[in-house]
């Protein structure tokens, strides 16, 4: 799924010589936290969040004495900006996305095309969105966690087994385990009437975990993160 899929369209933006209360005062009717700021040709200029004008406030019994207040409503939208900030293409995958705000530590991605033009922004609710999507889990369904050994034809042993028992996948996903040499494939099953399928299953050999008992910290480090498919 590409970003242009899942991104925010109609961006509130805000102009570079704008006051931070200004800022501050559309962030709050729009419900948002990030604001990006751009020139004339709608080229991305800069981003404001809601951080960045708490930080640029006194506290608020400072804020009472008339000096500090003229001197904080002189401050401008430009003057706290992050400029040129981290982007995305919308042609990037969501995947793509996702990897960069948690190496970036920020939590909005302006999306920007190749002349630089702002064309609209994907945030960290939007790819949640996005993964309830991929993932399937919007709709009533089971989770299960199946402990398999790292070989060919595992996987499909397993698809093959609920296949024949006429339930629908949501999705599935295939994680590494700290045993080198097993998966753990999480399938979410679109029905609660599992019990069937998880003693055939069993029945087979295959050892199933509590999903709820799944610690990502136990991995080992610097393995690459879980793969999914719809």
């Amino acid at each position: 799924m590409f970003v242009s899929r899942s991104m925010t369209r109609k961006v509130i933006t805000v102009d570079q010589e704008a006051t931070i209360f200004d800022a501050q005062e559309l962030l709050a009717e729009n419900k948002i936290r990030h604001l990006p700021i751009i020139d004339k040709d709608q080229r991305l200029i800069g981003i404001i969040t809601d951080r960045d004008i708490r930080s640029a406030l006194p506290y608020k019994s400072l804020l009472g004495h008339s000096s500090q207040k003229e001197k904080v409503s002189e401050l401008k939208v430009k003057d706290i900006m992050t400029k040129d900030p981290i982007s995305i293409s919308p042609a990037y995958t969501i995947q793509d996305a996702l990897l960069l705000i948690q190496n970036s530590n920020v939590g909005a991605l302006p999306v920007v095309d190749d002349n630089h033009k702002l064309k609209g922004i994907i945030s960290v609710r939007d790819l949640l969105r996005a993964f309830i999507n991929v993932l399937g889990i919007g709709e009533p369904g089971t989770l299960l966690c199946i402990l398999v050994e790292e070989k060919i034809g595992q996987l499909k042993k397993i698809v093959d087994t609920v296949t024949e028992e006429n339930i629908s996948f949501g999705s599935v996903l295939v994680a590494r385990y700290w045993d080198e040499n097993k998966r753990a494939v999480f399938i979410y099953l679109l029905t609660q009437n599992v019990a069937h399928v998880k003693k055939k299953l069993k029945n087979m050999g295959f050892t199933l975990l509590d999903p709820m008992e799944w610690y990502l910290d136990q991995l080992p480090k610097n393995e690459p993160h879980p793969e999914t498919t719809d």
